[in-house]
C-alpha cells in the first residue's frame, strides 16, 4: 500500500513512513523537532477503565520509542450508539489516568459513531533533532535489549474466548498497562549509546526486529531461551489460542527468519505475537550493555539481552 504513495520531499521531515518507524519527526528549528504519533484499537480487555489505560499507554509508547518527551495528547474515539455513554466515560477516565501518570494532559479529541468501540490517542512530543532515536541505526556487534515479556496478544485472545486463567489475566494486564516511560527516559538519557530503538507492538518481536534489521541492512541473532514470555502463554499457543494478527505476522516475516529445526509452531507464534503496548527493543553497543542494564534496573525496568546484531543479509536467525 505505502509503495504506491510518493515519498515526502521536505528537508524538515526527519522521519516519515519510509522505514516503518514509530512516529513522525519534523524539525521546527535547529534545536527543536516535533514528534507526532497516533494509535487506537478495539477493546483488548473487558473492563472499560483498564482498556482506556492500556490504549493510552500504548499510544504514548511511540513517543518514548523515538527518544522524545511527550507534551500533550488528543483522544480518538469511535463508539456505537447502542452502548451506554457511561462505558465511554470509563474508557476516557482510564486513558486520562494513565496519561496523567506520564505527566501528559489530554486536551481534547474527536469522536464518531461506529458499530465497534475503539479508543486511543494522538500524541505530540518534542526532541532535539540530533537526539532522535530511530529503528534504523543498528550496528554490527550491537546487543539487543528487550524491556517487557511477550505474549499479550495471545493472552487477550484467551480473555476474549473465556479461557484465560485469572492469574494470566493479571500478568497480561500489568504488562500492557505499564508505561514505557522509565525505559524510554533511560534510553534517551545519553548516558550510554543507543544505535536503534523501537517498541514491540502489532508486528510482534519478529516483525519489529525485521524492520530494524532491514533498515540497518544487518542480520539479527535471537537467543530463544533468553526471550521473556508471560507465564502461561506458550501453553495457550499450543492450544491454538492465537489471534489472527499473530498468524499474519508469522506468515509475513517467516521467510526472513531462520528457525531451529524442529521448533514447535506455537513457539514461532509467540515470537511473532501481536503485542499491545509491548516493551522497547534497543540496539546498544556491546561495550555499553552492562551500563545500560544497570541504569534500566535502577529505573525499575527488567530488561533482558535477547540477541545481537551481525553482518549479513537482512534477516533473523533464531538460535
Amino acid at each position: 500500500m505505502l509503495r504506491r504513495l510518493k515519498r515526502v520531499q521536505d528537508d524538515c521531515a526527519l522521519v516519515g513512513f519510509s522505514t516503518s518507524d514509530d512516529a513522525a519527526v519534523y524539525r521546527l528549528r535547529p534545536d527543536l523537532a516535533v514528534v507526532e504519533t497516533v494509535d487506537f484499537f478495539p477493546p483488548v480487555v473487558d473492563d472499560p477503565f483498564t482498556f482506556g489505560a492500556i490504549a493510552a499507554a500504548n499510544a504514548l509508547s511511540d513517543i518514548w520509542a523515538m527518544g522524545a518527551k511527550p507534551l500533550f495528547a488528543l483522544n480518538i474515539v469511535t463508539f456505537p450508539r447502542e452502548l451506554p455513554v457511561s462505558l465511554l466515560t470509563r474508557i476516557l477516565a482510564g486513558g486520562q489516568r494513565k496519561a496523567a501518570e506520564a505527566g501528559v494532559p489530554i486536551l481534547g479529541g474527536h469522536t464518531v459513531q461506529d458499530p465497534e468501540p475503539k479508543y486511543g490517542l494522538a500524541v505530540t512530543g518534542v526532541v532535539h533533532p540530533r537526539r532522535v532515536l530511530t529503528n534504523a541505526g543498528a550496528r554490527e556487534g550491537d546487543v539487543l535489549l528487550l524491556t517487557k515479556p511477550l505474549g499479550s496478544g495471545i493472552a487477550t485472545t484467551a480473555i476474549k474466548r473465556g479461557v484465560a486463567p485469572k492469574d494470566l489475566v493479571r500478568r497480561a494486564v500489568r504488562v500492557m498497562s505499564e508505561l514505557n516511560m522509565a525505559s524510554g527516559e533511560v534510553f534517551a538519557s545519553r548516558r550510554f549509546r543507543v544505535n536503534a530503538l523501537t517498541d514491540v507492538t502489532g508486528f510482534g518481536l519478529l516483525g519489529h526486529l525485521w524492520e530494524m534489521m532491514s533498515a540497518a541492512r544487518k542480520r539479527a541473532r535471537l537467543f530463544l531461551e533468553r526471550v521473556p514470555i508471560i507465564a502461561g502463554v506458550p501453553e495457550l499457543a499450543a492450544r491454538e489460542v492465537v489471534p489472527g494478527g499473530t498468524k499474519a505476522n508469522l506468515e509475513f516475516v517467516g521467510a526472513k527468519v531462520r528457525f531451529p529445526r524442529g521448533l514447535p509452531g506455537h513457539i514461532r507464534w509467540v515470537l511473532a505475537d501481536a503485542q499491545t503496548n509491548g516493551g522497547l527493543l534497543a540496539s546498544v553497543p556491546r561495550s555499553q550493555v552492562q551500563r545500560a542494564l544497570s541504569l534500566l534496573e535502577r529505573a525499575g525496568v527488567a530488561a533482558v539481552a535477547v540477541g545481537e546484531v551481525q553482518k549479513g543479509r537482512p534477516g533473523i536467525d533464531v538460535v
